[in-house]
């Protein structure tokens, strides 16, 4: 058994008890870098008052700092089918919800790939809903081979990460085999009661299926995978330790654990507009503290936040744990070529952050940040337990820094307004300046010369 109700339940109602002092000893325990207990954890989700919040946060930071230094990776989700079987109460793509549904034929996939390669990006995330007649394994490996054959002049996505349901070991692996990046589900909630709850008559109710399906994929032989909870459907307290508790398992079984963790949280959608009935709806504040408690539980994993939250949000989590951004996203089969056409038709839930990619990239450099396209790890085997080796040892940074600052200048170089290039240009060579190693520096100014003359998709 992964997840163990009672044993979460017993260790969140004791550390409800915990002193002043003894949050002073996981604090220290945290700033030491010592690995947390699950009891460690469930204190510093108990901590409530303004000045250790502060120092979670601050340490949250510089522990991101430390290991991914201010790289921000860029991607982008692309939505390939909304037919669905399921009836998950909080999803727009319920089979109770009424609407015309739509998959995308390979010449449409071509065609949202090809917008999106003109906008610079390089990486992207499928989405599929679960149904195994309008939506099998078959169509999904097309669709993949879809996505990699698409090439404009400056353009092509070097990394396809997959979220579709819990499957089959032999599934896994022809994903494995398509050359995926990362393998995407959410769990949605770990608390049982609550997931049967919000999974009513679909094949997406099977809970321990779910919950095993990483299990499933690290057999058939990916070792990239990535979690999720939809924060507001239960206590968030239960759901970040429960995370914690289920990468644990992975990191002993297999030998790594989540290669990232999505922290979406809960909004309106289609069927589904008021969030009447919700009791768990976190606030910004207990959403801070979440993405900087799971930064520092798990210091080596990536952490996501899609266009669900606003730009402002963003901007300032960013600086507490989140290493992985969407940018430029639409939530809706077929949406980026319907946003070309001015339409804006059956999308998952709405966006709250609309900025252009051009403009986050932008912001993002004014912030201090490197925004970063690399897909090196991910191309040179450095996946799996070799990917958490170099985190834990702080080479990973010697190789994510100037990988990001080479992925920056193609996309300044390629894609970006004399506004950007101008101030691009300058951020580069700032950023080059700033790097530790003399040896990585110079290699550095070499490959950017190659970009500048024209070289495309170098990498350490």
């Amino acid at each position: 058994m992964i997840i163990n109700d009672k044993y979460i339940k017993n260790i969140l109602t004791e550390a409800e008890n915990a002193t002043d002092s003894d949050k002073e000893a996981v604090l220290a325990k945290a700033e030491n870098r010592e690995k947390l207990s699950h009891m460690d954890i469930a204190i510093l989700l108990n901590i409530d008052d303004e000045e250790k919040l502060s120092r979670i946060f601050k340490l949250a930071g510089k522990i991101k700092n430390e290991i991914y230094g201010n790289r921000v990776v860029i991607f982008a989700p692309l939505y390939i089918s909304d037919y669905c079987v399921n009836n998950c109460v909080y999803c727009g793509y319920k089979c109770s919800n009424k609407f015309k549904r739509r998959k995308l034929s390979i010449e449409e996939i071509q065609k949202e790939v090809e917008i999106l390669e003109n906008r610079g990006h390089k990486r992207l995330a499928l989405e599929f809903g679960e149904d195994y007649e309008n939506c099998p394994i078959e169509y999904i490996l097309d669709a993949i081979d879809a996505v990699y054959s698409t090439k404009q002049k400056n353009g092509e996505i070097r990394r396809v990460n997959i979220n579709i349901a819990a499957t089959s070991v032999e599934n896994y692996r022809k994903l494995k085999e398509k050359g995926i990046g990362t393998y995407i589900l959410f769990q949605e909630t770990y608390h049982r009661e609550t997931y049967e709850k919000m999974h009513p008559n679909c094949i997406k109710g099977d809970y321990e299926y779910h919950l095993t399906a990483f299990d499933r994929a690290m057999q058939g032989g990916i070792d990239d995978v990535g979690a999720g909870v939809l924060f507001g459907l239960y206590d968030y307290k239960y759901e970040v330790l429960s995370l914690m508790i289920h990468n644990e398992h992975l990191e002993k079984t297999y030998g790594a654990g989540f290669h990232t963790i999505s922290v979406p949280r809960l909004k309106p959608a289609m069927g589904n507009n008021s969030l009447k009935g919700f009791p768990y709806l976190l606030n910004d504040e207990e959403f801070k503290k979440v993405i900087a408690i799971i930064r520092i539980s798990v210091p080596y994993t990536g952490m996501i936040l899609s266009t669900r939250e606003t730009a402002e949000f963003r901007k300032e989590a960013i600086n507490y744990g989140i290493s992985q951004i969407s940018a430029g996203s639409a939530t809706g089969v077929g949406a980026y070529k319907d946003e070309e056409e001015n339409l804006k038709e059956n999308l998952q839930f709405e966006v709250s952050d609309n900025r252009k990619v051009g403009d986050v990239i932008l912001e993002l450099m004014r912030d201090g940040f490197i925004p970063s396209y690399c897909t090196a790890c991910y191309r040179m085997g450095r996946t799996g337990d070799r990917f958490f080796e170099l985190a834990r040892s702080g080479e990973i940074k010697n190789v994510c820094q100037p990988n990001a600052i080479m992925t920056l200048l193609e996309y300044i170089c390629d894609y970006g307004t004399d506004n950007l290039k101008a101030e691009g240009m300058e951020y580069i060579q700032k950023s080059i300046d700033q790097l530790e190693d003399e040896k990585i520096k110079e290699a550095l100014k070499k490959q950017v010369d190659k970009i500048l003359q024209g070289d495309r998709d170098l990498y350490f």
